[in-house]
């Protein structure tokens, strides 16, 4: 059931609509354009778009044509549906520019109050991907952890990584939910100075769609880094981002090399 403030909260949302009619886009890509539109220009993050039934009997269109319009939105990050009571103009995704910084200090720097919950920790034998990662035998222990990251109490990553325990002894006794690259510098004297990083998308799967608070539809941003202090792999993390909170900025030069005859 929508909440019923819906239809008064927008009526003039509403108010420009046409019924749309066959051409060259099919209803569904008009209507996610009028939506999308609406969003933007009309109305706020956090405010409700009309009902099924007002945009029906606005656009002339079939209930199905509109959950196609409105899921397509969804899927693109601009609107979010909360069960039982509507949809909403979602909040604009986090954007972050490449660079070497904590997800603590990324958030910080955009004002937001970072917070993390420390999941589990565990010293294990590391895997064959994990040894070779951080360029350690097989049989030699690494801290497993594994923390879900939030901003302004929006759950945004699920984030684990491994960490050699001859370097960073004594981990397990070390506040895990802050920055834990401020915790390597000030306990470790140990400097995260570089890192080389894979990006992919992928869904969430049932555990780490429970950690991020979505379905397990929800597209994710997965983060793959291994990084390097005084020339030595000390971290090899996967960061899990919500794909619908979070977006990444590059700046791409052309090739130089490309160009010569």
């Amino acid at each position: 059931m929508e909440d019923p403030r819906s239809e008064a909260t927008t009526a003039e949302a509403g108010a420009g609509a046409h019924r749309l009619v066959d051409g060259p886009s099919p209803k569904h890509v008009q209507l996610s354009r009028a939506l999308a539109r609406m969003a933007r220009r009309d109305l706020a993050p956090g405010e409700m778009i009309p009902s099924e039934r007002r945009l029906m009997a606005d656009y002339g269109v079939s209930r199905a044509t509109v959950r196609r319009a409105v899921d397509g939105l969804i899927v693109d990050g601009l609107l979010r549906r909360v069960p039982a009571k509507g949809t909403y103009v979602a909040p604009p995704r986090l954007e972050s520019h490449l660079h070497l910084a904590s997800f603590t200090q990324d958030m910080r720097r955009r004002g937001l109050h970072p917070t993390t919950t420390l999941v589990s920790l565990e010293r294990r034998e590391p895997s064959p991907e994990v040894a070779e990662s951080l360029g350690i035998a097989d049989d030699e222990p690494v801290w497993e952890m594994t923390r879900v990251r939030r901003a302004d109490g929006r759950p945004i990553a699920l984030e684990t990584g491994w960490y050699p325990v001859v370097v960073f002894p004594g981990l397990d006794e070390q506040d895990l939910t802050g920055s834990l690259y401020e915790v390597f510098s000030t306990v470790y004297g140990v400097t995260i100075e570089s890192a080389e990083q894979t990006v992919w998308g992928e869904v969430a799967d049932r555990p780490a769609a429970r950690h991020l608070d979505g379905g397990e539809a929800t597209p994710l941003l997965v983060f793959r880094r291994v990084s390097r202090a005084d020339g030595r792999p000390v971290e090899y993390t996967v960061s899990r981002y919500r794909g619908d909170r979070y977006q990444v900025h590059m700046s791409l030069g052309g090739d130089s090399s490309a160009t010569r005859g």
